[in-house]
């Protein structure tokens, strides 16, 4: 996960860029850093440099990685010539070179020749059973087919070698929740929390999950990781001060109060209720109205 100072680095060496500040090559060189997904302002910028000889040949080694990088800008703007040229000044400089391959058949995949671009990953695995980019094209390739059931396969297969990817333990959870598969879902969470305990936004799907899938016990956690959310972003997550609200009346509903950790609830309630509504008040007060009758229809009972 990127930082909130990272990302406003980026942010900020873009506007710089965008108004023609320079540093051109420092914003791509951070974006490929920080593995961001930006395609259009690198395909842009990428092309700028690659277009002018003196800035291109000032690279020196680092022209190839910028080919590559542009290359694959190119495929996701769905720019195939841009694309094929790139590649093609890399298949020159470095004939018979797997990398190169990979871009190849990334080629294949963006042009939807599925059944050319399958058999190209395949046989690049011959080689290299492990290569982490060509098992999760596989499996995002089976996903844009549509075909879920071996997206999820592949994605098991890969977090069987590769168990701490984030990325593949979320996308994966995605999908469950998408096919409303949420206790495989809270599984895959359960991993991110563990490996990132400090991104709310883990917690925040987690407590999603389980307050969907109901019962006591369920709604009891959510609550906790629902709080947990809230302490990880200063109080400032709307989403989980509502979650709050959810789960301490739904609580109090399916154990009559009879539990005297959820007989505590009406505290935190009225405490995630008055921040809400103060958060509506500055944000969005022509919903305030919307709001304090939802917080109505939720006021506990014992």
């Amino acid at each position: 996960m990127v930082s909130k100072t990272e990302e406003e680095e980026v942010n900020e060496l873009e506007n710089e860029v965008d108004n023609g500040g320079g540093g051109a090559w420092e914003y791509l060189s951070l974006v490929r850093k920080l593995k961001l997904r930006r395609p259009n302002k690198v395909l842009k910028h990428g092309l700028s440099i690659l277009n002018h000889p003196s800035k291109r040949s000032a690279l020196g080694p680092d022209e190839w990685t910028l080919y590559e990088q542009v290359a694959t800008a190119a495929m996701d703007c769905q720019c195939i010539d841009v694309a094929k040229d790139c590649i093609k000044v890399l298949q020159k400089k470095f004939p018979g070179s797997k990398r190169v391959g990979r871009l190849e058949a990334m080629l294949l995949e963006a042009k939807g020749s599925w059944a050319e671009a399958d058999k190209a990953y395949s046989n690049l695995l011959e080689e290299n059973p492990l290569d982490q980019v060509i098992l999760k094209r596989r499996a995002a390739m089976a996903k844009a087919q549509g075909n879920i059931s071996l997206a999820i396969e592949r994605l098991n297969q890969y977090i069987e070698v590769f168990m701490a990817d984030p990325d593949a333990w979320r996308e994966l959870a995605e999908i469950y929740v998408s096919l409303q598969m949420y206790k495989q879902a809270a599984f895959c969470y359960e991993e991110l929390i563990l490996s990132q305990p400090m991104v709310p936004l883990f917690h925040l799907a987690y407590a999603d999950v389980l307050y969907t899938l109901g019962g006591l016990e369920n709604i009891q956690t959510a609550k906790r990781y629902y709080a947990s959310t809230i302490d990880l972003t200063g109080g400032k997550n709307v989403r989980a001060l509502l979650g709050i609200c959810l789960c301490t009346s739904a609580i109090m509903q399916l154990s009559k109060g009879r539990n005297k950790e959820d007989k505590d609830g009406s505290e935190l309630h009225s405490l995630a209720s008055t921040a809400l509504e103060k958060n509506y008040k500055k944000l969005s007060p022509n919903n305030l109205p919307l709001l304090t009758s939802t917080l109505r229809s939720l006021k506990l009972q014992s």
